[in-house]
């Protein structure tokens, strides 16, 4: 086990091996905060990802490559981060690294906040979906308003030329009735011909009335059928964008609704998973230089001391070799034989050219 979180750690296992029992159980402790971090992050991108896909194979899956990045990130943060002898310059080499722990924290804690306060973020949540049902019945209803407006309209127009249609029926029949009992008109008692005008004029606007009533009727039968219509509709319409409103508790409105929650609930969170990122760095940087660290630096310096002879040879040799092939091709220079060979080589190579360009020429003609 101490191996395996040495390893986690980052730290070079043989040269631990030459080191006290302290530095190793230092390094294991530093190695097995950044194994439990990459597992709490396989948690928190699990639950993450579940959320999202609805498929657990998918969520661990991926939760798993998560998990195995933050892993790798936190390892080389904490195996960079090296000794060097002067403290502002550890503070430098540690400040983008805290930068990234801080960054990992806020990744990592996310989810799992929203994991913890769920039945808290559900209740938000409700009172949302519910509140946008009602917005989306109002918003539907609306719509449909206009033309269910315009069909009662219309529906109460056809019944007021009835009541005005049996109004008017009505007055005739009083007038008639009036003339009969010789109370109004003519004043004389019995049907006589003003009787008889006056009831024809009553049958005649009792037939247009119930002729009236029978179309209005109709009319008004099509118009509230299209009413109906409407208003089947109009709840088609709200039971096709309920389910829309039914699953909105995606991953961003889960976010949504954890941050109208208290924020020191979920920030005291934050700060206890930041307290673990960034605690291996801060071990390294106030701890002082330890056995480890001291056999590492002379390790890496014996191999600076090695490269750096190894370039200053390189350099001397080709100086050397430099200076060798000057003086060489200086002595070979003043050798009358290579300058007769070289000359004999040249006409040679003259005549040639010439017999080329001659025998072109003549190709040509």
């Amino acid at each position: 086990m101490q191996s395996f979180f040495i390893m986690c750690s980052g730290a070079d296992a043989s040269l631990l091996k030459e080191c006290g029992a302290s530095e190793r159980h230092k390094h294991a402790g530093i190695g097995a905060t950044v194994f439990f971090t990459a597992f709490m992050a396989f948690i928190a991108s699990g639950h993450a990802l579940y959320t999202v896909f609805d498929n657990i194979w998918t969520a661990v899956a991926f939760g798993l490559v998560w998990g195995l990045l933050i892993f790798n990130l936190d390892r080389y943060i904490v195996s960079t981060l090296k000794k060097s002898g002067s403290r502002w310059r550890e503070i430098l080499q540690a400040v983008p690294r805290l930068l990234l722990a801080i960054i990992i924290a806020v990744v990592i804690s996310k989810p799992l906040e929203l994991k913890i306060f769920e039945k808290e973020i559900d209740q938000v949540l409700l009172e949302e979906k519910n509140a946008m049902t009602l917005d989306n019945q109002e918003q539907v209803a609306a719509l449909y308003a206009s033309d269910q407006s315009a069909f009662a309209k219309a529906i109460q127009q056809l019944k007021e030329e009835i009541a005005i249609k049996e109004a008017e029926v009505n007055a005739l029949y009083a007038t008639y009735i009036a003339e009969a009992e010789g109370t109004a008109g003519t004043k004389k008692l019995g049907k006589g011909p003003v009787y008889q005008e006056k009831r024809e004029k009553h049958d005649a606007a009792l037939a247009e009335l119930q002729a009236l009533k029978a179309t209005n009727a109709d009319k008004i039968a099509a118009l509230e059928a299209q009413i109906a219509q409407s208003k089947i509709a109009q709840d088609q319409q709200i039971a096709s964008s309920q389910p829309i409103i039914d699953n909105f508790d995606g991953l961003m409105a889960r976010i949504t609704a954890l941050n109208k929650l208290p924020f020191f609930t979920s920030f005291f969170i934050f700060l206890l998973f930041l307290a673990i990122e960034t605690s291996p760095i801060l071990a390294k940087l106030i701890a002082p230089a330890g056995e480890y660290d001291l056999k590492l630096a002379e390790r890496e310096g014996r191999v600076r001391s090695w490269v750096a002879q190894q370039k200053a040879q390189r350099e001397i040799l080709l100086t050397t070799d430099r200076d060798v092939n000057n003086r060489v091709y200086a002595d070979i220079a003043e050798e009358q034989e290579l300058y007769n060979y070289k000359r004999k080589i040249a006409r040679e190579l003259m005549q040639q050219q010439a017999d080329a360009f001659y025998e072109k020429q003549r190709g040509v003609l």
